[in-house]
Order: structure tokens, then sequence, then C-alpha cells
């Protein structure tokens, strides 16, 4: 099992690599992308999973805009910091005009 673990993370991984600067996506879009689209939560172990992988893992939030994942980051609000320095507006934990910066890997990687 361990070793299909390794496997959708390192895919999560190279999906979440793709997500560009100053957008943002959700686990369940990166699940539905990889063909898994009722493993949203596992999506969310990989990103727990990612901080030494090279992963922007700040730019992945639930299907709503919320900072679900803020809790795994180093410091209080290093997620929203992260966001925030590519210009991503947070307000109560919640991103601000989130459908505009929601980037779909199913559109966006054809």
């Amino acid at each position: 099992m361990a070793a299909s673990n390794d496997n959708f993370f390192e895919k999560v991984y190279e999906v979440a690599r793709l997500i560009p600067y100053g957008r943002v996506t959700s686990y369940g879009a990166i699940a539905k992308y990889l063909g898994a689209a009722r493993s949203a939560r596992m999506v969310g172990w990989a990103m727990n999973a990612s901080h030494n992988q090279d992963v922007p893992a700040h730019r992945v939030v639930n299907r709503t805009g919320l900072l679900t994942g803020k809790h795994h980051f180093e410091g209080t609000n290093l997620m929203q910091q992260l966001l925030e320095n590519e210009g991503v507006k947070v307000k109560n934990n919640q991103i601000q005009n989130f459908e505009t910066l929601f980037w779909d890997p199913a559109k966006e990687l054809l």
C-alpha cells in the first residue's frame, strides 16, 4: 500500500508544482485531475507530507477557498503570508476573489 501512496503523492506534487504564482487550486481539483475524484483527503495528506519536496503547498486550499491546511505550516500564519507575498488577499482564513484566482488543472493542463 505504501508504494501506491508514494506514487500518488508524487503525482500530486507534479500537479502542485505547476500551479502558477499568485493562483490557487483545491485538494479536490487535483484529485479529480488525477482521476481520483474522491481522494481530496489523500491530496491533503500529500500536501502535509510535502514540506521537503519543493512543492507550493500553500497554493492548495479547500473547495471554498479556506486555508484548511494552515495548521500544518510552521508559525501561525505562514500559509497566509506566503499567499499574500504572491498578491493573494486572505481575510479570516478565506481567499478573496477565489473564483478569479482558482486554477483548475483539468482545464489548464490539457
